[in-house]
């Protein structure tokens, strides 16, 4: 804490008096005219505090005097809280914009030297020219927000200009739904859905991207999804510009992206998810068909596009580095068997593919069917490796196996068997070596797990 003199500014009231018009929520502006500051610009009703005078008071004294309304202290309701400082001299002010939305009396002009205009105007349609100080605080109000900071430099107009230098920035509050979410997050969904009444985090705990459920204020439901990375947005923005469309209702649809802020706003499906849940024999063996049917529309959704030679020896030599200490015996040498055969297959047609098929990613409707979401990892890929994650379902179970396969179409080649063991071990020691590192143990298990497997089939 400094010793010098305390900082003192002004402080200003400004009336958002408000009703709802035919184009939505409307404002009363005042065009100020005649020896005043700002004149001919339009501005909300507004004035300085009195001495030994309160904030509501002041804000009810001058909706009385300028407009003629008459409105009650409990009527009044905080909105925004702006600091200011004018193009002209260097001190600042601090306004504090008022919501109102309830009065008694016509608002009409009483103070004519003042003021030669005063009428109603669309929240969403200001009018030109408007005061820049008043257009920052109405800009805050807008994206529901309750601080900004607008600082003019000497020679910036006293006017709002759209194509001049923008001098205001918001303050985000409060989390919504006590849940932080990033300002610039929040204004890219409202941009995309409208207002959002409630947003609750869901981010897997894994990922590095981070997910919230959005509702609106009629209830409706929407996914908006900050990608960890360049990589992860372009592929999952690619999958649902390009072939996610394909799956119709069963999977979401993109309704917005943003690729500076690598976000998207998806649609929300109405499902349970299929991971954790517990179903019996049979209605296992429907689900496993039914979502070899909307993995194979998946598959089919594009062109293939031929692949180049497997090149797999240097990633595997480093995910082995990782997993090795980890391994059990014989588990090292089965992979590098395996990567040799891999290296030895003829060159396979690529398709696209969600690139993370387990039953995490999966929901069910209503009537038991699947849905498929989360498309961060689609690619372009061997359809072999789509089923990796997914068989690991399969283990001990042939008949999940067989259910899958019938609803994709057709049964597995022998040269496509012997890809999806390879890339089933490879994906195993990969897991191994990052679930270790990050604390990760049911990736590591089901990479154990697998190589377990694979131990019996290649003794």
């Amino acid at each position: 804490m400094s010793g010098g003199a305390r900082h003192t500014v002004p402080v200003d009231v400004h009336l958002i008096l408000r009703r709802d018009g035919e184009r939505g929520p409307e404002v009363l502006l005042s065009r100020r005219a005649g020896p005043v500051y700002a004149s001919g610009l339009w501005h909300l009703p507004s004035g300085h505090l009195d001495p030994d005078e309160d904030m509501v008071e002041a804000v009810t004294r001058e909706a009385l005097e300028e407009t003629g309304v008459l409105i009650q202290a409990e009527d009044v309701t905080t909105a925004v809280t702006v600091h200011h400082r004018p193009p002209a001299g260097s001190r600042s002010r601090i306004g504090v914009f008022f919501d109102v939305r309830r009065w008694s009396g016509r608002p009409r002009i009483m103070e004519p030297d003042r003021c030669d205009g005063m009428d109603w105007y669309p929240l969403d349609a200001l009018p030109d020219p408007t005061v820049a100080y008043c257009r920052a605080g109405l800009d805050a109000y807008r994206a529901h927000l309750p601080a900004a900071v607008h600082f003019q430099q000497p020679g910036d107009d006293i006017e709002h200009r759209p194509n001049g230098p923008h001098r205001t920035r918001l303050l985000s509050g409060p989390p919504v739904g006590g849940v932080e979410m990033p300002y610039v997050l929040r204004v890219f969904a409202e941009q995309a859905v409208g207002r959002i009444a409630e947003a609750t985090e869901v981010s897997w705990v894994r990922t590095g991207s981070r997910v919230w459920r959005l509702v609106g204020p009629g209830g409706g439901t929407w996914y908006l999804k900050r990608h960890r990375g360049a990589k992860f947005h372009d592929r999952e923005v690619t999958a649902y510009r390009s072939w996610v469309p394909a799956l119709g209702p069963r999977a979401p649809r993109l309704v917005a992206a943003d690729t500076a802020a690598r976000a998207v706003v998806v649609t929300g499906l109405p499902g349970q998810p299929l991971h954790g849940m517990v179903l019996g024999a049979a209605d296992e063996a429907r689900v496993q068909q039914s979502l070899g049917r909307l993995v194979g529309v998946l598959h089919r959704s594009a062109p293939g596009r031929p692949a180049a030679a497997a090149t797999a020896a240097d990633r595997i030599k480093r995910h082995l580095d990782g997993a090795r200490p980890y391994l059990a015996d014989g588990d090292e040498d089965l992979v590098l068997a395996l990567a040799r055969a891999y290296a030895e297959l003829p060159k396979p047609l690529l398709v696209p593919t969600h690139g993370d098929l387990q039953y995490r990613n999966v929901l069910l409707d209503g009537d038991g069917a699947p849905l498929l979401f989360d498309f961060e990892r689609s690619e372009y890929n061997t359809a072999t490796r789509d089923l990796v994650r997914l068989s690991d379902t399969w283990t001990g179970r042939p008949d999940l196996r067989a259910a899958f396969l019938d609803g994709y179409g057709r049964a597995l080649t022998p040269t496509e068997e012997l890809r999806l063991d390879c890339e089933a071990a490879f994906d195993a020691i990969s897991g191994i070596a990052y679930g270790t590192s990050h604390d990760d143990p049911e990736v590591t298990e089901r990479g154990h797990r697998t190589l377990r497997r694979l131990r019996t089939q290649h003794p």
